[in-house]
């Protein structure tokens, strides 16, 4: 019994280290498909991550198509609820008041 899973690492595909950042393109995409690798256990979904990167890399597929092919196994990862986040903006009139009144409270501290 003990072997099974011996065989199961096995055929699992290793994560290719050909990451190359001085092309920030590919640096990119490469930091997303090493988290994937990371967090996807199927030997099917790592075989196909494997292609798509070495097709980027050998300049098969452009980077779009990359992040098109791997689209799927990005929505089976475990963070898939993303949080909202809220911006809140003002008119540089008013931050400026509000940096000219702090950096008068500031002066006036001292």
């Amino acid at each position: 019994m003990t072997e099974e899973p011996n065989k199961n690492e096995a055929q699992l595909p290793e994560k290719l280290l050909i990451d190359d950042s001085m092309n920030f393109p590919f640096h990119a995409a490469y930091v997303v498909y090493s988290e994937l690798f990371d967090n996807i256990n199927d030997a099917e979904a790592r075989a196909d991550l494997n292609r798509n990167i070495e097709a980027l890399k050998d300049n098969r597929i452009d980077p779009e198509t990359f992040y098109r092919n791997i689209a799927h196994h990005r929505k089976m990862g475990p963070d898939q609820h993303r949080e909202r986040f809220s911006l809140q903006t003002q008119r540089k009139r008013d931050w400026r008041k509000k940096a000219q009144r702090q950096d008068r409270i500031k002066r006036h501290k001292k």
